[in-house]
C-alpha cells in the first residue's frame, strides 16, 4: 500500500468518500484535512502546508533546478563523509497541527545519534530537521515569511534561504527561540555550527562554481572538529 493509500484510509472531518475536494492555493487546512485531500493527487502533485495554508507548486524550472541540484550534491558530500547523518530532497515533514513542509533539502541528524526528527511508519519525517535549505526566487517568497516562522517556532536549528534572482544566501541559526543571521568568515564561507565541518563558500555557490564549493567543503571535513563530531556521532 502506498503512502497516499494510507492517508485516504483516515478519514477528515467535513470530507466524504464520495468527494474529494481538489487542493488549491490559499486553502485553509489542519493538517489532518490536508492529508486526506493530498492523498487524492497524482503522484507528481505537489504541495505544502504552511501555517494552516495549502502552497500549491508549479512545475519547476531550470532556475530553480539547476541550485537545488547544487545544493543537494553539497549535501551529499557532507554526508557521505558523516556517518549518522542524513538527508533529504523534497521529503515531506510534518512539524505541527498546522505545517507539512516539502523544503528543497534538509541535513538531520539520526534519531538514534541525538537528532530531533524520526522517519515515520510512512515513511515521513515526523519532527524538526537540524537543518533546512529552501530555493526561493526573491526575498519576497513565503520561504522568508511564513515558512521561516513555522520552521522557527518548530526548532529548526539553522536555516538557508538561497534567493537565486537576487543573487543571495542568507543563513539562519536559531538562538533563544529566534533566528540571527550567521555571517560568513573573511574569505566569505559560514561554517554550521550545528553540523561541525559544513562549510559553504557563498560567492561561488552564487556564481555556480560547484568545484570550488565542494573543494571548500573538503577543507572542513578534514578539521579537527568534525573529525570530534563523527566520533561523537559513532558513540566514542
Amino acid at each position: 500500500m502506498t503512502t497516499r493509500e494510507l492517508q485516504r484510509t483516515r478519514p477528515a472531518p467535513g470530507i466524504t468518500a464520495e468527494y474529494v475536494p481538489p487542493l488549491h492555493s490559499g486553502d485553509r487546512l489542519t493538517r489532518r484535512q490536508f492529508e486526506y485531500r493530498y492523498a487524492t493527487t497524482p503522484e507528481k502533485f505537489k504541495a505544502e502546508l504552511v501555517e494552516g495554508v495549502v502552497y500549491v507548486s508549479s512545475p519547476i524550472s531550470m532556475e530553480h533546478g539547476r541550485p537545488h541540484g547544487f545544493v543537494m550534491a553539497w549535501l551529499g558530500a557532507y554526508l557521505a563523509g558523516t556517518p549518522g547523518v542524513d538527508f533529504g530532497d523534497n521529503v515531506t515533514v510534518r512539524l505541527d497541527a498546522e505545517n507539512e513542509v516539502q523544503p528543497d533539502a534538509l541535513l538531520r541528524v539520526e534519531k538514534d545519534r541525538g537528532g530531533n526528527s524520526a522517519v515515520s511508519d510512512e515513511g515521513y519525517l515526523e519532527g524538526a530537521p537540524e537543518l533546512v535549505v529552501e530555493i526561493a526566487a526573491t526575498s519576497a517568497s513565503y520561504d522568508l515569511h511564513d515558512k521561516l516562522r513555522a520552521y522557527r517556532r518548530n526548532g529548526v536549528q539553522e536555516y538557508a534561504v538561497w534567493q537565486v534572482y537576487d543573487r543571495k544566501l542568507d543563513w539562519f541559526e536559531l538562538k533563544e527561540g529566534e533566528y540571527e543571521p550567521l555571517a560568513p568568515d573573511a574569505d566569505g564561507t559560514i561554517h554550521s555550527r550545528v553540523f561541525p565541518g559544513l562549510r559553504l563558500a557563498v560567492k561561488p555557490l552564487l556564481e555556480g562554481d560547484l568545484a570550488a564549493v565542494l573543494a571548500e567543503l573538503q577543507k572542513g571535513l578534514a578539521m579537527p572538529e568534525h573529525v570530534a563530531f563523527v566520533e561523537k556521532l559513532a558513540g566514542k
